[in-house]
């Protein structure tokens, strides 16, 4: 009986401090969620730039068109603003080459950007899944694929491409052969007066965690540490790159209030720590994520915004968002865009 008695109240001891813990865990989601609402219902101030990107289907260089289909994207790319167009035109292939089939078209789409959108930069978005741990595509740490993709993108340029932008995921921030690449690739581009982009992550909330993530979770595989940039090595791209986009969506949070707390908190950041060194596209998604109530459209617009307000001063570099993507925008997402977002035409 008294070894009963003493488990019941081990027992009891154990259901009392976890419903506390519960509560106390409860009571902190609850503030913070209180807090961001609060936080969220402040209008902001900010109005957008003149800076701004989209992402563009592969099928714009691999299929063929109409004049008429060409007009209708130079004028949806001038309406709304944009200065630069992320045209998929790869992915590479393991050995970092691209087969020309892919891109037979692509000529004919710079010819007509260039007749419709004049002054809009049409880039080559190229990337792979990078090898990691032995999973993935494109092994970046072999020197002759690195300098199969150097070539690569001469050849893009030679078709009168504005820029290369790369999508290689993931990049973790001590990857040697990424950073090798991207020098070559920035003399190759500043060589031939073209422009060198890059898409990454959404940094760290905190750099010091890394090394706890990297010894606790493997790289490869289906469950992986999140490839996450550091401050260090975003200032270290943003040296080589003429453009960042940050790929802030998939923020799979419940609310918006919250979720537009994440888009200004990245914004501000990035803005503060690359702003003056590069030009920074922060990326704003029109698909359809998990979370559609809370993450859409004009949540990302208006956190942005918020982030802009934070900053004690704007950068020295142009700035602006990234829409995520042109083949996944309704024309009332467009029209909300052009409501929210982009300054007030001159004059």
């Amino acid at each position: 009986m008294i070894r009963i008695g003493r488990a019941g109240r081990t027992l009891g001891r154990v259901v009392r401090w976890t419903a506390w813990a519960a509560a106390y865990v409860l009571g902190l989601v609850a503030l913070v969620c209180a807090g961001a609402w609060v936080w969220w219902q402040q209008e902001p101030e900010a109005r957008g730039t003149e800076a701004n990107a989209l992402w563009a289907r592969h099928q714009w260089v691999g299929e063929p068109h109409t004049d008429a289909e060409y007009r209708a994207l130079a004028a949806l790319l001038k309406r709304n603003r944009m200065t630069d167009v992320f045209v998929h035109a790869g992915p590479f292939e393991a050995d970092g080459t691209v087969p020309p089939a892919k891109y037979r078209y692509a000529r004919r789409l710079i010819e007509a950007m260039d007749e419709y959108a004049p002054g809009v930069r049409v880039q080559a978005y190229l990337g792979q899944i990078r090898v990691v741990d032995g999973d993935g595509v494109i092994d970046l740490d072999d020197p002759a694929v690195r300098e199969r993709v150097l070539r690569t993108d001469a050849a893009f340029l030679d078709l009168g491409f504005d820029g290369i932008h790369y999508d290689f995921e993931p990049i973790y921030p001590d990857d040697e052969a990424f950073m090798t690449l991207m020098k070559r690739t920035s003399e190759l581009t500043r060589s031939r007066g073209a422009l060198l982009s890059v898409a990454l992550e959404q940094p760290t909330l905190v750099d010091a965690a890394q090394p706890v993530y990297k010894a606790l979770l493997p790289r490869g595989g289906r469950y992986h540490q999140l490839p996450r940039p550091t401050k260090e090595f975003l200032r270290e791209v943003a040296g080589l790159a003429d453009q960042v986009a940050i790929m802030t969506y998939d923020v799979t949070l419940p609310t918006e209030a919250l979720t537009g707390w994440h888009f200004a908190w990245h914004t501000r950041t990035t803005l503060e720590l690359i702003g003056d060194r590069a030009t920074v596209f922060i990326g704003v998604p029109t698909y359809r994520p998990l979370l559609e109530w809370a993450e859409e459209l004009p949540v990302a617009l208006r956190g942005v915004r918020r982030g802009i307000d934070d900053l004690e001063r704007p950068p020295k570099r142009p700035y602006g968002v990234g829409v995520y993507a042109e083949w996944t925008t309704r024309p009332g997402e467009w029209a909300r865009y052009r409501a929210d977002w982009p300054p007030a035409a001159p004059g």
